[in-house]
């Protein structure tokens, strides 16, 4: 199943969508939720972040062309994680399908793009093995975690390399169905594919991160995790769209600005 988080009339609902169609529902999808009655039209409404996540995690490097070549750009070995690393992110960077990623006036020209997919929690877990790891998910969306590389090589906490408004943008919806195993990431800049790589193809899968995560974290319905990227981004200006697909999902479309003076 298909769900999205819509605007119409200053109001921010969830609702199930089927081809072109949403029904509205009161609640989340996760929890307790009643159809509302109301159907829209997906173009009668403005598509939000699928989820404001209450914590927002993500997997440190976890594919291994992702590893390598960015090895390679610093001129160094590439070092392979040992175990499942997770990371932060921030909320004030999450922004919708359309949205523009706006690029500071005084960001150097290091901004490059990461296609992830994002799982979202969708019951209250911890203490979890893999074996029963994916019980908690509820669905997954696209998520850019979008990279100023200067200022995150120079910042510990990649307080402004990673979590500058706007810098993460997620969506379309969630899809409930999915196969993993088929799924592929495609990313293209202003229409020309440029990076193309299989979705599961991590080091540490869904699984993994999640049995090791609960057991010190308690995890929340709407909770997200970014499973991180493969391969390597080119600098991207202003004017620059980005396109990130992944098969049986859908497509993620944020054009890039730069900040005005």
């Amino acid at each position: 199943m298909r769900w999205v988080r819509f605007s119409k009339d200053n109001t921010t609902s969830y609702g199930s969508l089927n081809g072109d169609a949403i029904t509205e529902i009161s609640g989340e999808p996760w929890g307790k939720a009643t159809p509302t009655g109301r159907t829209l039209a997906l173009s009668e409404v403005k598509l939000e972040v699928p989820v404001i996540p209450r914590t927002f995690y993500c997997a440190g490097i976890n594919y291994a062309a992702h590893i390598r070549e960015m090895a390679h750009k610093r001129g160094v070995e590439p070092v392979f994680p040992e175990k499942a690393d997770i990371g932060y992110r921030a909320n004030n960077a999450l922004i919708a399908h359309n949205e523009n990623v706006v690029i500071p006036r005084d960001a150097p020209p290091k901004v490059n793009y990461e296609g992830e997919l994002v799982v979202i929690i969708g019951k209250q877990v911890k203490h979890l093995t893999e074996a029963n790891a994916m019980s908690c998910v509820f669905g997954y969306t696209i998520g850019n975690d979008v990279s100023e590389r200067t200022w995150q090589r120079g910042d510990r906490t990649f307080w402004r390399g990673k979590n500058t408004d706007t810098f993460k943008p997620m969506g379309p919806w969630i899809e409930t169905d999915v196969d993993l195993d088929a799924m592929e990431t495609v990313v293209s800049v202003n229409g020309k594919e440029d990076l193309r790589f299989k979705t599961n193809d991590m080091i540490f899968g869904i699984a993994h991160y999640i049995a090791a995560m609960t057991q010190y974290l308690t995890l929340y319905p709407g909770d997200v995790i970014w499973m991180g990227t493969d391969g390597t981004s080119p600098d991207l200006v202003d004017g620059d769209v980005v396109e990130v697909e992944l098969t049986g999902i859908g497509v993620l479309r944020n054009p890039f600005v730069r900040e005005k003076a």
